[in-house]
């Protein structure tokens, strides 16, 4: 049994965090939850009456027996809640971004090596159920070498409130952060990256749209989010020598999630759309048929996670995927205009 804490308590805790580890009694015991701001109408709700409550980071920090603490703060806090963590000698994982630049985020895996612990990004979206399927397709080989892969995440929200124009307040790092995660999980480091980062609906905004291509050798890697679009495009669409793969719904936990169905609910995500194949056989025959939704499961985060502590399996982000992350994404405000030929 592990016991973990939670420094914020906000959003992300109560619905990308809690639901999953709570009910994961047997590996995890949330003994203890710091937040700033005093919640008494969300602590006091059944789930979290076993958790004590503190405004005093230190009585986190401070306590031996908490080997893991979740960091769930605003994004320019991480790296110091982290470091301080680590240095009370306790495993951490972070929400995204891990840290907003990549030199914060070589300095936390080193402190963390010293320490002997763990410290792991939050990448739920590992196992969202559109992209395990999309995984599984790959790894059957019916589509022969991959040659692209399309991948979006957008929505229609065409009014914008005024934000402070930073980048890890945009959608770059805010979702493109996990679709890179997602092809870096499947491809590895790519040779080169190419950009297109804007904001196109308030212009003094931080981005709400992008476009970023990742090239692989002949293979390449396309993720795109924006704002701006009422008629969705499919969420994965993947192309190969031998075929294509269509997977239209994206995962639908967040969906379940905030309409208060939890996991544990016979009822959470049970309606999932298939995906679509076609492809030439080893006999140049041309098959088409569905693909089973395989189920997502963002509380998998925390069971890889507890083999990581427990039992020393290797993180399930590596080191080499959490640094490139951040280098692609700081990489995409050094160089986020896209190259334009003027033609008479």
């Amino acid at each position: 049994m592990i016991n973990c804490a939670f420094i914020g308590f906000g959003k992300s805790a109560t619905r990308y965090h809690l639901p999953y580890v709570l009910i994961r009694d047997d590996k995890y015991h949330v003994k203890t939850i710091f937040d700033i701001t005093p919640k008494p109408e969300i602590e006091s709700q059944p789930q979290y009456q076993r958790i004590d409550f503190t405004r005093d980071v230190n009585d986190i920090l401070r306590d031996e027996s908490v080997r893991l603490v979740v960091i769930c703060t605003h994004p320019d806090s991480h790296f110091s809640y982290a470091k301080m963590c680590i240095e009370h000698g306790k495993n951490v994982m972070v929400e995204k971004p891990f840290t907003t630049t990549v030199a914060e985020a070589k300095a936390l895996l080193a402190l963390a090596r010293a320490h002997q612990v763990t410290v792991t990004p939050f990448q739920n979206r590992r196992f969202d159920s559109c992209f395990l399927t999309v995984q599984q397709v790959i790894k059957s080989g019916l589509l022969g070498e991959i040659v692209e892969i399309e991948s979006h995440f957008d929505y229609f929200r065409p009014e914008a409130q005024p934000q402070v124009n930073h980048p890890f307040n945009g959608a770059f790092y805010g979702l493109g952060i996990h679709m890179l995660d997602q092809m870096l999980a499947l491809f590895g480091r790519p040779r080169q990256v190419a950009y297109d980062i804007r904001s196109l609906r308030l212009s003094q905004n931080p981005d709400d749209t992008f476009e970023a291509q990742l090239y692989y050798g002949d293979l390449k890697a396309i993720i795109k989010t924006s704002h701006l679009v009422m008629t969705p495009y499919p969420k994965f669409i993947v192309h190969g020598t031998r075929g294509s793969f269509t997977q239209m719904q994206i995962d639908q936990q967040e969906t379940y999630l905030k309409n208060n169905v939890m996991p544990d609910d016979s009822s959470f995500c049970e309606k999932n759309e298939s995906g679509v194949i076609e492809y030439l056989d080893e006999s140049q025959h041309f098959v088409k048929h569905e693909v089973p939704t395989v189920r997502g499961d963002y509380g998998r985060v925390y069971d890889a996670l507890y083999e990581t502590i427990v039992n020393g399996a290797a993180n399930y982000v590596s080191e080499t995927d959490i640094v490139t992350n951040l280098e692609i994404l700081e990489g995409g405000f050094k160089h986020s205009t896209p190259s334009v030929i003027a033609l008479d």
